[in-house]
């Protein structure tokens, strides 16, 4: 439609970077791999923005795709961001909170350890299966590992009010948007 290169196009649909982790946690006394993604589609605007999925049916195709739709999103509404999304291949349903609490933990440990979470380049924020918990969770593991960091609580978005967050999100995002779309 908008005829342009091929190269080009290719150049635009493309990310800068994917991470794909797999990491053990004990649960229930017997240790579970869990698979989880972070692509940054663009880094033209700092930081790169976009949520973390938590479902069986996230695969790395889907965050790459979805990165990209986080960069194009920023770009219109000229919102000072790069795209970027994750996905961890889980059903949280099957999981206690403490062990999704452990789970999240040491997954946004794999991302921080590889650049892919940080409030300068890279922040997360809820999605679909994920809410203002699990970001609180990370928030406060990204802050035991780097402690001198005085702008951590900017490393998540969608976060609790009483943890920095902002008052409406939660209706708009996460969990909130399955239960609000259960009201009409």
């Amino acid at each position: 439609v908008l005829e342009i290169d091929p190269g080009l196009a290719n150049t635009i649909k493309a990310c800068n970077n994917v991470l794909t982790v797999s990491f053990p946690v004990m649960i229930r006394g017997q240790i579970e791999v869990f698979t989880g993604w972070r692509a940054t589609h663009s880094i033209h605007r700092l930081p790169s923005k976009g949520g973390i999925r938590f479902a069986t049916s996230v695969n790395q195709d889907e965050v790459e795709a979805l990165a990209a739709l986080m960069t194009y999103k920023c770009a219109i509404v000229n919102v000072p961001f790069g795209g970027s999304k994750g996905g961890l291949y889980i059903d949280p349903r099957e999981y206690s909170r403490e062990e999704l609490e452990h789970i999240t933990r040491r997954f946004a440990r794999e991302l921080m350890r590889k650049g892919f979470l940080s409030p300068a380049t890279n922040v997360p924020a809820p999605d679909m299966g994920s809410g203002q918990r699990e970001m609180a969770w990370i928030m406060d593991t990204y802050k035991h590992l780097y402690p001198e960091d005085i702008n951590y609580s900017a490393c998540v978005t969608g976060k609790p009010v009483n943890h920095g967050g902002i008052k409406g999100r939660s209706e708009a995002t996460g969990r909130g948007v399955q239960y609000a779309l259960r009201e009409f």
